[in-house]
């Protein structure tokens, strides 16, 4: 079994890094409905429909023009979250889809860093990749 760290990871918009990262999430859900009948001693449910959304929290770059500032509120993109890294030649595992910038904020205090969390909503699969 492997583990890394969280220092290993990184995440793209398109082919592009995303600079300053300090942390991100990534939650999958899916909506059920019920299919209980007469005569059933329990509920029991179906699976419908899935969904995803993430968030990005960086040190604001202004200067990251192909990835925290490509990143504007409305904007549809392609992500890949890699939590291994990105390393040429090695087989690691990745997530990555479409989805919809839905929001960004910026925040700093007078004794920290000036930060910004991205939050994105998926559209469609997220699909677990493979690196070449």
């Amino acid at each position: 079994m492997a583990t890394h760290t969280g220092s290993e990871g990184t995440v793209r918009v398109g082919a592009n890094a995303i600079a300053e990262i300090r942390s991100y999430s990534i939650e999958e859900t899916a909506d059920t409905t019920e299919d209980t009948s007469m005569g059933d001693s329990y509920r029991t449910h179906k699976t419908t429909l899935k969904a995803w959304s993430g968030t990005v929290d960086v040190f604001w770059d202004e200067t990251d023009t192909n990835g925290q500032v490509a990143l504007t509120v409305g904007s549809q993109v392609t992500v890949g979250f890699y939590p291994e890294g990105v390393s040429a030649g090695v087989s690691e595992k990745y997530l990555t889809g479409d989805a919809i910038v839905t929001g960004k904020t910026v925040s700093a205090s007078f004794d920290g860093m000036v930060e910004s969390t991205i939050t994105l909503q998926g559209t469609g699969a997220l699909t677990l990749s493979t690196l070449a």
